[in-house]
């Protein structure tokens, strides 16, 4: 124990040898580098016993010592290697649940704060008549044609800047500019994730419905909000604030197989030039009166780009 004298046996200096002593007191040496190895060790004590008949028992006795010591050592190294293993695991799984920047304080018996973030951009979308899908499907089906979509939505995220917030049923909700900022980088990020999701959708097919286009409604949205975790039991990094409603009705007023862009994503898209959109025009949204958006029709590459455009997109931002 930390501060607690260490203990160490009575020695019968009468009746033993200096040289003995010596040994002794450098192995219960608490500075490690003044032990002696088990090398020296069996010099100093063939020459101690040189003339006695029972070097060769200590010999013996001084090699399983080594032996097991060794022994040890290798199964230490062992069982240190496989915690290490289990807890990179554990780790990462829990990374997948959480930010990791919010599991690593989480992991460190830190409490989580909660954080304002001037600028993100959220994604949301579902699967248009999945309640008729799911009647006419098995419960079975339904899970395997979720799983599939969404393990194929997952792979293509993780190209993006964005973190995956939850999946709620068909519900499916992305968000980037948090728990890291990344600027106005946001827009761009949601928009090409969404260009992305987009084509995966048109080139998805449904195992019990083969012939049967899925048709995916998406809306963004882009704005303040509050994060934090909430919850000790399965804690989840929950999002607050208008910009989470307005880019839900986003996705609940648009079409199937379209982007419905709101006009403050739209501002931050029309910093890049490189966006395609197309205006919708008003939309009545509940709480939120008549709104102006827009349809992600595409992004340009830059060799795309001719100075003709650039002069558009110019009078476009003025």
């Amino acid at each position: 124990m930390y501060g607690t004298k260490p203990y160490r046996p009575l020695l019968e200096l009468e009746n033993c040898d200096e040289g003995v002593i010596q040994v002794i007191r450098k192995c219960w040496s608490e500075e490690p580098t003044e032990r002696p190895d088990f090398q020296t060790l069996k010099s100093i004590i063939r020459k101690l016993n040189k003339e006695n008949e029972s070097g060769n028992i200590l010999d013996n006795l001084l090699s399983r010592m080594e032996q097991y010591a060794n022994n040890l050592e290798s199964l230490v190294e062992e069982r240190t290697a496989d915690y290490l293993e289990e807890k990179r695991k554990a780790e990462n799984l829990l990374y997948q649940l959480l930010p990791k920047s919010v599991a690593s304080q989480l992991i460190a018996g830190q409490s989580v704060t909660a954080e304002a973030f001037d600028g993100v951009t959220i994604y949301f979308s579902d699967i248009v008549g999945f309640t008729s899908l799911s009647a006419q499907s098995t419960p079975m089906q339904v899970i395997d044609l979720l799983n599939d979509l969404y393990t194929c939505f997952d792979s293509i995220i993780e190209n993006f800047d964005v973190y995956k917030v939850e999946t709620i049923g068909d519900a499916y909700m992305v968000v980037s500019g948090l728990p890291v900022r990344n600027g106005n980088l946001h827009a761009r990020e949601i928009a090409r994730m969404s260009l992305s999701l987009l084509d995966a959708v048109l080139c998805f097919t449904i195992k019990h419905r083969p012939k049967e286009q899925l048709k995916l409604r998406i809306g963004i949205h882009s704005g303040p909000c509050a994060a934090g975790v909430v919850g000790l039991k399965m804690p989840r990094f929950c999002l607050f604030g208008d910009t989470v409603n307005t880019a839900s009705r986003m996705e609940s007023n648009g079409l199937p197989l379209k982007i419905h862009v709101s006009s403050s994503t739209k501002e931050v898209l029309d910093t890049f030039k490189t966006f395609k959109l197309e205006l919708r025009g008003e939309v009545e949204m509940k709480g939120k009166g008549k709104q102006t958006t827009y349809w992600l029709l595409g992004e340009e590459k830059e060799s795309e780009i001719t100075p003709d455009n650039k002069e558009t997109a110019k009078e476009t931002n003025l």
